[in-house]
């Protein structure tokens, strides 16, 4: 919105004459005659932007629309018109005209503001009906309250009309998350709802007439729709109602245009006649009322006496004695005003919900049950007991036994007048909700004898007698306007807004209490010849008089609202009140005796809480003294001034005072929500899965065509393990770099089928190949794994036609078979050349054997890798090992016993004719298969062939490679898996040099880094959950000491949220992944299939080159890789670095990776003026503790709830309780982790699990007395403790107080533990072995291997996922402290369930539901 604009002198904007003349001409004569417009006024020139706001208006729009919307664009207006004359179709009118300035990319936006949330989606479906501008939706319980500036930024960049409460505008506008500049249209729906502190009100005041005052232009045009101009009572003269009206109109700095008289509006909409109906002043009888009230009374006194003198705690005896109150009431009000018979249908309607909304357990449930049904029982004692008898059977009888009153007899006797009516719409208005739902039982009960009218009820939103949902009243509506209800029972909730059938008939059951209601309910009655019917009690003069002033008012209320349209607009003069405020310069966000005691609230309530205890400020009225939460840092604020806002006041010093420290920011927002923002946000920032495969530095390089390459040699040498009739052979690694030597001289075992083989590496020098023999070496290579791998002949063609030297980077080392032994051992090139069998000849005999090679000799076939191919295309690998005496008619013994000849056998099982059948056969064995070797677990023999050698005719063969022993092609089939280690070692290695190259002095092993980026999935002997489990440990601790230490002032919530940010996955996932640690993860099993030989060229393999910290690095491919492994790999590298090199070792590599936490001392000093030994039995607790405190106050602060409200002690344990929960995690698992180091990764977690954990805690605490000295102001948690101690005799006292007890000790007890370890740890100078000697004797005996048990939710799942078992329900309520929690599995068929309902929590109800449903399982297993 242009800044430039002119303003009229009402603060709307303007427009041109031109603009204003062709409007007029859109509104034929007839409009213009029927309203009635003000002098013309000096009017200012319009801006350029204005003069394009033309009248954009609807084919089916009336005259007196347009006429108003004309008005409209002219300057702001409040339009009041009769209800059903389409009001909001003057608004859409109005947006349709702004469109151009709201539609995208403008960066301002409509306001259409609603009091009621059910309006929102009626108002914003109609603004998208006829606009095709985008529309936003908005109302509480979306969570708006904890919205931050940048969702509604975003929001208003999505839409165009914002469809809100006002509440939500007025709280966007005071946090300054919307600027007024930002509206060019501000809508008011039923706008005589401003007044007073009316959230319409309040933006008129501190916003609209505040920036108009201080000469700022650019202000929304105001549009204000209402049928009733006035909401309150009206006095006795016409002064009154003028005052009201422009009191409205000066707070809305708005004209009032309407019509001049009532026909305009009747020519298109009907209006209803009034007619008063009357009477008579006869409730029940006096006596039968007298008795039945003192039958009540005498109930209520009865178990209201049950609870006091029950074992309740004060919030459930408190809680079932309201209720128990507010149902007597309805009942004594329905007994008066309605009769006993419809005192009977409400107290079986409450009957009903009580009994719907029951939990059985122990709380007030019950109580108000019995009182209700007993209830129930003392009405119908009086009634008749004659099974034909029906109400209304004879109404006059029924009056005169007391069962109706005559008031309902009046509106029965109303409503049969017009019994002929087949189209009935008829809405009876009501003040009381139980009304509604007595008259609806009576009406469905009686009318059914005359005619076929249905009935139904419409109350407010969840209104705790019967939950009526938003939903369920728009059906009712739905099937009011399809004629399948014809009676509405409606409280005021149908006078204004909701988008209802016209009526043929309108009953006030009840007096309208302000001429508004009046009207907005009259406006119902729409229909030809409707009547609107005023029920009065005979001789009520006072109503009689009030509502004839109503029937006269449309007419005042029109004649003034026209007379002050015609005056000048007086200024808005606030009062005193709105004008002390607290602006926040940077943001333009105000905080001010209004909103102070709401902002106040709203940060209280983002303070920590518990089931005993919810933060909220405490107002001491006397000494005029604000107490905020102890998890608030503020002291008590003590104001003085006007008693009257003395509270507002020391509000809003609060609010300055919060600010200032940081706990508001300048939003006026309390800072945890931002944070929380921040930390949502930083979760669904956008991550990649696809993550790069690094290829180990060292193994990637280029050879020359031209010259002479250098080779760094290193012995592989293999022992084995165990007895085979071949042996393993050495092997050279031949590599272009020389490796440090923790990986040149690295020695591992790794299990093979029939054992295991041990692997040392020896570095043997270097050594200097021509381009030639490398090729050669390559070669050789490819062809011996090639045919070990893939047992493919055409890949292998494929692979050595690519085997040739280029100056490209490939993966470049060499395995050459060795000859020898220890310092004897060198490379066997005649076994490399065997890659070339064509160049071998035999110096002693003469080519004479038939091959597909053609003629060889004997030698040449007496060791050799040969493959046969068979008809269909099936290529079989063989190594021959001889030459036999058998040939092609030599017998042949078949499996089954048979004997045949090897001709015979050929041609009838493989279709192949010999035809050198007396060619002597070759000795062959079947070729090695390739596996995983790298689980390190000894493998079964499955795959190997039952016959260990076959008889091969040698015109079938032809020969890949000769001479080569099988020996070392046995030996080359462990390669992958050997090569795989190798390069994993080579891998963590090149991870560990690139953090050294940083970090020169902390070192680390290789094979713990390497650990740290294994995951489980790799199936390997190791991988990184025990180091994953330290890490997290250590990092939440470092983190959360560092945060104590920095924010003295931040409660626990704001920490916890400030650590989320360090120690989230997504944060610790986006570290690890700009330091490049996802390309080292090792996150599949080992495929030997799918290997790399090196000097093999497939497709697949395109190395690209990668910069990272200063490293060059090559990549292979991308893999999925999701953020919580990357994260659990930082974690675990943490967990190396301090299992390796200590807490100073892992803290430098957290740095290196971007994590900036240091255990530096920071001055952590406090000035609490307390008296402990006044508090506590601080010698007790430090005999208990064996730790003497320098400063008495953590000890007082450790053991202080936060209900404890006395102002003696300044804080609760909730800080402390956050840095002791950390220390307390890190010191366990250390422990464990460094007590039992051969246990496996999963034992470690579960160990640690069972250790760290409330409940553990909790019984630690009542096991040694310490329940006893907490602070704390709560009768829940009183009673929470007495029924734990109930239960701790019947646990053993040798039980680690894990998983075993089926009772829920409150969480404050194991908080305590936490509290005072984090107060031990800051007492002692953050000395974390005092706080170990401290607390571990308070935990034992700890647990160990031995005595561990699964957590039974554990258990249940990993039962299920091994056995295919199903939970096919889990279904759990809490209410009044009682948890009903439902479980069923089905077992092969066999359903196993259990109901757990009791007080525990829902996390123990769980448990114990798991651990029976478990015992099921088990006794059927």
């Amino acid at each position: 919105m242009d800044s430039s604009l002119s303003l009229s002198v009402y603060g709307g904007k303007k427009r041109k004459r031109e603009s204003a003349q062709r409007s007029n001409s859109l509104v034929d004569q007839k409009g213009k005659e029927t309203m009635e417009e003000a002098p013309s006024m000096e009017m200012d020139t319009d801006s350029q932007e204005d003069q394009n706001i033309a009248p954009d208006v609807l084919p089916f729009a009336r005259s007196y629309q347009l006429e108003a919307l004309y008005k409209a664009i002219h300057e702001n207006t409040i339009v009041y018109l009769e209800t059903g004359s389409g009001k909001t179709l003057i608004a859409i009118m109005l947006l349709r005209s702004y469109a151009h300035q709201l539609r995208k990319p403008s960066p301002y936006i409509a306001v259409f503001l609603v009091p009621q949330v059910v309006l929102v989606s009626q108002q914003a479906e109609a603004v998208k009906r006829h606009t095709d501008l985008k529309v936003g939706m908005y109302w509480g319980d979306m969570g708006v309250d904890f919205w931050d500036a940048a969702t509604w930024k975003q929001e208003m960049e999505k839409h165009e009309v914002l469809v809100m409460t006002p509440a939500i505008l007025l709280s966007c506008l005071r946090h300054s998350f919307f600027k007024l500049n930002m509206i060019n249209v501000l809508i008011m729906d039923e706008c005589h709802h401003a007044r007073g502190k009316h959230p319409y009100a309040c933006i008129m005041t501190e916003f609209y007439h505040h920036q108009l005052k201080s000469g700022i232009s650019d202000l929304p045009r105001i549009f204000g729709m209402t049928a009733s101009p006035i909401k309150s009572k009206v006095g006795k003269s016409e002064s009154s109602w003028s005052e009201n009206i422009q009191k409205l109109m000066i707070l809305m700095h708005s004209k009032v245009y309407t019509c001049v008289s009532e026909a305009v509006i009747t020519e298109f909409i009907p209006t209803s006649t009034p007619k008063f109906k009357f009477y008579s002043n006869n409730g029940i009888q006096f006596v039968l009322f007298e008795e039945l009230a003192s039958k009540l009374k005498m109930l209520k006194e009865q178990h209201e006496l049950t609870l006091r003198s029950s074992d309740f705690t004060k919030s459930i005896a408190e809680s079932a004695q309201k209720r128990i109150t507010k149902i007597f009431c309805s009942l004594m009000f329905c007994l008066d005003e309605l009769g006993v018979w419809l005192a009977l249908k409400a107290a079986e309607s409450l009957s009903s919900n009580e009994i719907e909304s029951f939990s059985w357990g122990h709380s007030g449930d019950r109580v108000v049950k019995d009182f209700i049904l007993e209830g129930v029982h003392a009405l119908k004692s009086y009634l008749q007991c004659d099974p034909q008898w029906s109400i209304g059977d004879n109404i006059k009888s029924d009056v005169k036994m007391g069962l109706l009153t005559s008031k309902v007899c009046c509106l029965v006797d109303s409503l049969l007048e017009y019994r002929g009516l087949t189209d009935m719409r008829c809405i009876i208005f009501v003040e009381r909700i139980i009304t509604a739902i007595v008259l609806e039982d009576l009406l469905n009960t009686l009318l059914p004898k005359y005619n076929s009218w249905k009935t139904k009820f419409i109350a407010g939103y969840n209104f705790g007698l019967q939950n009526q949902s938003r939903t369920k009243q728009n059906e009712i509506v739905n099937e009011f306007r399809m004629g399948l209800v014809n009676i509405i029972v409606a409280t005021s909730i149908l006078e204004e807004g909701l988008d209802v059938q016209r009526c043929n008939l309108v009953i006030r059951f009840d007096p309208c209490p302000t001429v508004c209601s009046f009207i907005q309910s009259r406006g119902r009655a729409r229909m030809r010849n409707s009547d609107y019917i005023l029920m009065v009690k005979s001789g009520d003069s006072v109503t009689c008089s009030r509502l004839e002033k109503y029937l006269a008012s449309a007419d005042i209320m029109r004649k003034e609202s026209l007379r002050h349209s015609s005056l000048p607009c007086d200024p808005f003069e606030g009062d005193e009140f709105d004008k002390e405020a607290y602006h926040v310069s940077s943001t333009g966000a105000i905080a001010n005796l209004s909103s102070s005691i709401s902002l106040i609230y709203l940060y209280c309530s983002r303070l920590p809480a518990d089931g005993y205890f919810k933060p909220a400020p405490r107002w001491d009225k006397e000494t005029g003294t604000l107490y905020l939460p102890k998890s608030c840092p503020l002291q008590p604020i003590c104001v003085e001034g006007n008693k009257k806002h003395l509270k507002n006041i020391a509000c809003l010093e609060a609010c300055k005072q919060l600010h200032k420290i940081g706990a508001l920011t300048d939003n006026l927002v309390p800072d945890i929500v931002i944070e929380e923002a921040e930390v949502e946000e930083f979760g669904n920032e956008p991550y990649d899965e696809n993550q790069p495969t690094f290829v180990p530095f060292g193994l990637v390089n280029s050879v020359s065509n031209n010259s002479h390459t250098i080779y760094h040699c290193y012995l592989m040498e293999l022992s084995q393990n165990f007895s085979y009739d071949i042996s393993v052979q050495d092997i050279f690694l031949a590599i272009r770099i020389e490796l440090d030597p923790e990986i040149g001289c690295t020695q591992f075992d790794m299990g093979f089928d029939r054992g295991s083989v041990s692997l040392k590496l020896r570095y043997k020098g270097t050594i200097n190949l021509s381009p030639n023999l490398v090729l050669l070496c390559k070669k050789f290579q490819v062809t011996l794994l090639g045919s070990i791998i893939d047992h493919s002949m055409n890949k292998l063609a494929t692979s050595l036609d690519k085997c040739y030297l280029e100056d490209n980077v490939e993966i470049d080392y060499l395995l050459l078979p060795a000859i020898g032994k220890g310092e004897k051992s060198h490379v066997n090139w005649l076994a490399i050349k065997s890659v070339e069998p064509s160049s071998f000849t035999c110096k002693y005999h003469q080519p004479h054997i038939e091959t597909k090679s053609g003629l060889v000799c004997t030698c040449k076939l007496q060791d050799a890798l040969v493959c046969t191919s068979h008809p269909g295309g099936k290529i079989y690998f063989y190594i021959t090992t001889g030459i036999m005496e058998l040939h092609g008619n030599s017998p042949m013994e078949l499996r089954g016993g048979e004997v045949t000849t090897y001709k015979k056998y050929y041609e009838q099982h493989h279709g192949i004719q010999l035809q050198f059948e007396n060619q002597w056969l070759l000795k062959a064995r079947h070729h090695f298969k390739v596996k995983n070797y790298c689980h390190g677990q000894k493998q079964g023999k499955d795959g190997e062939a039952s016959k260990a050698f076959v008889e091969l005719p040698p015109e079938l063969c032809s020969i890949v490679m000769s001479p080569i022993k099988d020996s070392i092609i046995y030996t080359f089939s462990f390669i992958p898996s050997i090569m795989h280690r190798l390069e994993s070692l080579l891998g963590a290695f090149n991870l560990k040099k690139m953090h050294l190259d940083h970090c020169t002095q902390n070192e680390i092993q290789t094979i713990k880094v390497l650990e740290a980026i294994t995951t489980k999935r790799c199936n390997e002997a190791f991988h990184y959950e025990s180091l994953e489990t330290l890490g997290d440990s250590f990092l939440k601790y470092a983190a959360s000491q560092q945060l104590f230490k920095t924010y003295k002032n931040h409660h626990e919530g704001l920490l916890s949220v400030k650590r989320e940010k360090i120690i989230s996955n997504a944060a610790l996932c986006k570290l690890g992944c700009s330091s490049g640690l996802p390309g080292f993860i090792r996150n599949e099993p080992f495929d030997p299939h799918a290997w790399t030989i090196p000097g093999d060229k497939p497709e697949s393999l395109k190395l690209e080159e990668l910069v990272i910290k200063g490293k060059k690095i090559y990549v292979h491919g991308k893999r999925k890789l999701n953020r919580k492994i990357i994260a659990d790999v930082v974690e675990a590298l943490i967990g190396a670095f301090l299992s390796t090199g200590g807490e100073i070792s892992a803290l430098l590599f957290m740095d290196w990776v971007g994590i900036k936490v240091s255990f530096d001392k920071i001055p952590y000093e406090r000035h609490f003026d307390i008296q402990p030994e006044k508090l506590l039995n601080v010698r007790f607790l430090e005999s208990q503790l064996k730790y003497s405190f320098h400063d008495h106050s953590l000890l007082v602060e450790a053991l202080t709830h936060g209900s404890y409200m006395l102002p003696e002690v300044p804080r609760c344990y909730q800080r402390l309780e956050f840095l002791g929960d950390s220390v307390l995690d890190y010191l366990i698992t250390w422990h464990l982790y460094n007590e039992y180091p051969g246990m496996s990764p999963g034992q470690l977690t579960d160990m640690r699990a069972a250790s760290v954990n409330n409940d553990c805690y909790a019984w630690s605490a009542i096991k040694h007395g310490l329940h006893k000295h907490v602070l704390h102001a709560s009768q829940e948690l009183h009673k929470h403790i007495a029924v734990t101690l109930n239960n701790f005799d019947k646990l053993s006292s040798s039980s680690t107080f894990g998983y075993e007890s089926e009772a829920s000790p409150p969480k404050v007890l194991g908080d305590i533990i936490e509290s005072l370890a984090g107060a031990i740890l800051v007492d002692s100078g953050f000395n974390k072995e005092v706080v170990w000697q401290s607390i571990r004797p308070l935990l034992e005996p700890l647990v160990t291997p031995e005595t561990l048990k699964l957590h039974p939710i554990r258990e249940l799942n990993e039962l299920c996922q091994k056995r295919s078992y199903k939970i096919v329900l889990e279904d759990v309520s809490r209410k009044d402290g009682v948890t009903n929690y439902r479980m069923k599995v089905e077992a092969d068929g066999v359903i196993h369930e259990y109901e757990y309902t009791g007080p525990a929590l829902r996390d123990t109800a769980k448990k114990i539901a798991c651990k029976e449903i478990l015992n099921s399982l088990k006794e059927d297993l």
